[in-house]
């Protein structure tokens, strides 16, 4: 099931590590987040190299819905309340600096930019949205509240940003990733302290970027804890109608929309990964009910890493693990969140100040409510007797029927029919007694 973006461009190839290289930075990851830490780390200077696994945009970047925006769902009112006025006017600052820096690289990069709002509707919520608008009134941030949008369906009304945009994400990253010193097919074994072991050598650096969309050393830092990953899907309709803009639901399990050339991109479905779905089904009726005359072209998943709090988690690994970096806990908004991540990382190797350093901290306060549900379902799914279990940390895995998956409702590990490993954070394929 190619996405869109996989059937219209073209990734450059890299070969495999062979032999063991020195660095100034490592970071292990090639996708959109990894990319772009290399690009800003080697436009600061550094001699950084790219390690992964598989192939470039392997995995979240190409499944993504490439919305830029500042705006992820209702989330001001949310930081707002947790972190005070200061810290979510840094979280607000990071991710428009990082659309910024985007809309100046697509400049240069033929990746189909487009400007255009974001708008986060609510079907039954006026106060809801009308929260939001004060909470951006206090961190001094200019939004719109719309009370009709161009969707089939009846809303209470929406929250607009202007000056957003959206891209093909696969043309972007491969111009940003064709001048990077990339090795793909080199799956990173074990870290030390400054050196990196793979199958084809090592790796030694100064500082070392974790950027693997699930953190994978389950020693340090408690993110199998911290984390849970959240299956999504899309529809793509050909001779969808054109709706001027990107939009989503308030409540975050409602539908996206966003079109690409002719074809309307159309998203939902959304549940923790290992749960019981409906997959494209909801989907498909939704399309069939409101856009008869539109046809289904391309159809494809996506899987997003959740944070405790909605902030990701960026910085130091672990403070027991100096000059080893996580960036990791998008909540579904990758694109910004990648930018904002690669120079919150140049920033703190470079030893620069910056605003966002403790809104980002993998090391901020873990009590928040979803800790419990977290716990809960890792305890729950390791004393369930069934097999196949997860190599990750031994959770019994659930089939999904719709995708013909075996996942795991503890941290999000996705294995095929034949045992393949689809998504981590599990390094290796499910043992043959499946």
């Amino acid at each position: 099931m190619p996405s869109i973006w996989e059937r219209t461009a073209q990734l450059p190839e890299f070969e495999p590590l062979r032999k063991d290289i020195r660095a100034d930075a490592l970071v292990v990851g090639g996708g959109l987040a990894g990319l772009l830490c290399a690009h800003e780390l080697t436009q600061a200077g550094l001699r950084c190299v790219v390690a992964e696994a598989g192939r470039i945009c392997g995995g979240t970047t190409k499944n993504t819905t490439a919305k830029l925006t500042a705006q992820h769902g209702l989330a001001y009112q949310k930081l707002l309340k947790r972190l005070g006025a200061e810290r979510a006017r840094a979280y607000l600052e990071a991710n428009l600096t990082a659309l910024d820096k985007l809309r100046a690289l697509c400049q240069d990069i033929p990746c189909d930019f487009e400007a255009t709002s974001n708008i986060v509707y609510s079907l039954n919520s006026r106060r809801e949205l009308e929260l939001e608008m004060s909470a951006l009134d206090k961190i001094g941030h200019p939004a719109s509240l719309v009370n009709e949008i161009p969707l089939p369906v009846p809303v209470a009304g929406a929250v607009r940003f202007d000056h957003q945009a959206q891209i093909h994400p696969l043309k972007f990253a491969a111009a940003l990733a064709e001048p990077l010193p990339i090795f793909e097919h080199t799956r990173v074994l074990e870290i030390k302290t400054g050196q990196a072991v793979t199958e084809g050598g090592a790796i030694r650096a100064d500082h070392i970027v974790v950027a693997t969309h699930f953190p994978f050393l389950n020693k340090f830092g408690a993110y199998w804890l911290k984390l849970y990953q959240s299956r999504s899907y899309v529809l793509a309709l050909e001779g969808g109608p054109d709706l001027g803009g990107m939009y989503v639901d308030a409540s975050g399990k409602g539908l996206s929309f966003r079109n690409y050339g002719n074809t309307l991109l159309l998203g939902g479905g959304g549940r923790r990964t290992g749960k019981p779905g409906e997959g494209w089904a909801g989907l498909e009726d939704f399309a069939l009910r409101h856009y008869p005359d539109a046809k289904p072209a391309a159809r494809w998943a996506a899987q997003d890493c959740m944070t405790l709090d909605g902030a990701p988690y960026v910085g130091l690994y672990s403070p027991r693990l100096p000059r080893l970096y996580a960036v990791a806990g998008f909540n579904k908004w990758g694109m910004t969140s990648s930018m904002a991540a690669a120079s919150l990382i140049a920033d703190l190797i470079l030893d620069r100040d910056s605003p966002c350093r403790q809104v980002f901290s993998p090391s901020r306060s873990i009590l928040h409510p979803q800790l419990a549900v977290n716990a809960g379902e890792s305890a729950l799914h390791l004393l369930t007797p069934t097999r196949p279990r997860c190599p990750h940390m031994g959770c019994a895995l659930k089939y999904n029927p719709q995708e013909h998956s075996w996942d795991c409702p503890c941290h999000g590990s996705r294995f095929d029919d034949d045992g393949a490993l689809l998504d981590n954070p599990a390094t290796g394929d499910l043992a043959h007694d499946k």
